[in-house]
């Protein structure tokens, strides 16, 4: 347990904004609320703070920012929406992309006077330009957390919601159970759920996603599902729910040092092979798209190969590209000879062999990559082929982190009802709402998307009387 967070002891019969879920959506989603006056509880049923947020890579997707400008990055709100959109493949709710792309920088600067700081900017998957903006998730959250207190607000640990209570129609409160493991009844003018996706509940993922039976599973402990379900108890709609896809980068088998964020090698230049030592796919694309291509390949686990150049890209700020923290873990195979990596990784040597001479030949004579290969990551960055010793590889899987699937909202964060009226005061943000994503996902939007749609629930949320 973190010190000095604001944390209440008693559980409260009545609340003005009552949130679930201590992730990234419900800590702002508090915070907004106590600026703006009302008395906010924010209840989490783990032991702890961060959810999947602290899972995640920490890297957010803004536009137009002073990290940004500092790198000589040039980025706008248009390219943002255009990117979303793409990426999206025109599924999104354009609403809530214009949303997103309203308050985005907005966000951004009220989370850096709260205390939040970002890294170097990189790209990532779906972004026409680099706007990736790492930070320290945990420090994040205690940020944001401490400001509330400040204001008032105070979170409980170890409470679960059990029920939304709902009158006529109207979201009254909730049902929880409390740290002492007794049933408490908490009033609230109006409700956030915040709880996230789904992505630790083997039943709701083969409902909603069997196609993911063979992926890997991690996420916050509490990533049940908990909101999602008492949001469509009270008549909510779904959206996005045949878009759910695993994250391509994961460790393939489990680690005493894995951090659960996987590397992703292939942005910086890597390729991908499957256990046969063959390429499976363009590698420049979303990392949704290759873990779903991954997950197909014979055997399931593939591998991330690659050389001296891309491992002197290694940057211990973002996660997904500490290649040098990886190597220190034991999670890479080194070798001097393609055929030596081949043969520690247990990779067949003649098709690796082959793959990697095919590979940096076409780069050298300017030929198209037959598997569509153009850039290292989305159109950023120019290839390099893998030559330079020690050569690397890491054991590669797709991971279901996060279900970015969920309740409809409106753009008020209003849930609504499968005929699109909102559910009176109720209201919902983070992963467990659909919409944004639409059938694809940028790098950084899930962070962006808590930060932006957390704060603007909990502000709506507090207009409630």
């Amino acid at each position: 347990m973190i010190s000095g967070l604001p944390v209440e002891q008693e559980v409260p019969d009545r609340v003005g904004v009552l949130v679930l879920g201590a992730g990234l959506a419900g800590c702002a989603a508090l915070l907004a609320a106590a600026e703006a006056g009302q008395y906010a509880l924010l209840i989490e049923k783990t032991g702890d703070i961060g959810g999947s947020t602290v899972k995640s890579a920490g890297l957010s997707a803004f536009a137009g920012t002073d990290e940004q400008a500092a790198q000589g990055i040039a980025d706008s709100v248009e390219l943002l929406r255009e990117d979303l959109l793409e990426v999206g493949k025109h599924r999104n709710d354009p609403a809530l992309v214009e949303l997103y792309c309203e308050y985005q920088l907005e966000t951004y600067r009220w989370l850096k006077r709260h205390g939040v700081g970002y890294g170097e900017i990189h790209a990532a998957s779906g972004q026409s330009a680099p706007r990736s903006h790492p930070t320290n998730t945990t420090a994040m959250l205690v940020h944001l957390l401490k400001a509330a207190g400040d204001f008032g607000a105070r979170i409980m640990l170890n409470t679960a919601a059990e029920r939304l209570i709902v009158v006529n129609g109207q979201v009254e409160g909730v049902s929880v159970t409390g740290p002492n493991g007794q049933p408490h009844d908490i009033a609230a003018d109006a409700v956030v759920l915040a709880t996230g996706g789904f992505s630790m509940n083997p039943e709701l993922l083969a409902t909603f996603a069997p196609q993911l039976e063979h992926a890997l599973r991690q996420g916050g402990a509490g990533n049940q599902g908990d909101g999602l379900k008492m949001g469509m108890a009270a008549g909510a709609g779904l959206r996005d729910t045949p878009y759910i896809k695993g994250t391509y980068g994961h460790y393939f088998e489990e680690h005493p040092d894995e951090d659960g964020t996987g590397i992703l090698a292939i942005y910086k230049g890597a390729i991908a092979v499957n256990r046969e030592g063959r390429r499976f796919v363009d590698e420049s694309l979303n990392y949704k798209e290759i873990g779903d291509v991954a997950l197909a390949q014979p055997g399931v686990t593939t591998w991330q190969i690659f050389d001296r150049q891309v491992m002197a890209k290694s940057n211990d700020e973002v996660p997904i590209y500490d290649f040098a923290g990886r190597d220190r873990a034991g999670l890479l195979v080194k070798a001097d000879t393609i055929e030596d990596l081949a043969a520690l990784a247990g990779l067949p040597a003649g098709p690796l062999r082959a793959t990697v001479a095919a590979y940096n030949a076409a780069i050298a004579d300017g030929r198209q990559d037959p598997l569509g290969r153009a850039h290292l990551s989305g159109a950023v960055g120019s290839l390099t082929p893998v030559s330079e010793a020690p050569f690397y590889a890491h054991p590669t899987g797709t991971v279901v982190l996060a279900t970015y699937c969920g309740l409809t909202v409106d753009t008020r964060l209003r849930v609504l009802d499968w005929w699109g009226r909102p559910i009176e005061r109720l209201y919902a943000a983070g992963e467990l709402i659909g919409g944004l994503h639409g059938a694809g996902y940028m790098t950084g939007t899930s962070i962006g998307k808590a930060g932006i749609f957390g704060r603007l629930a909990g502000t709506y949320a507090a207009e409630q009387d």
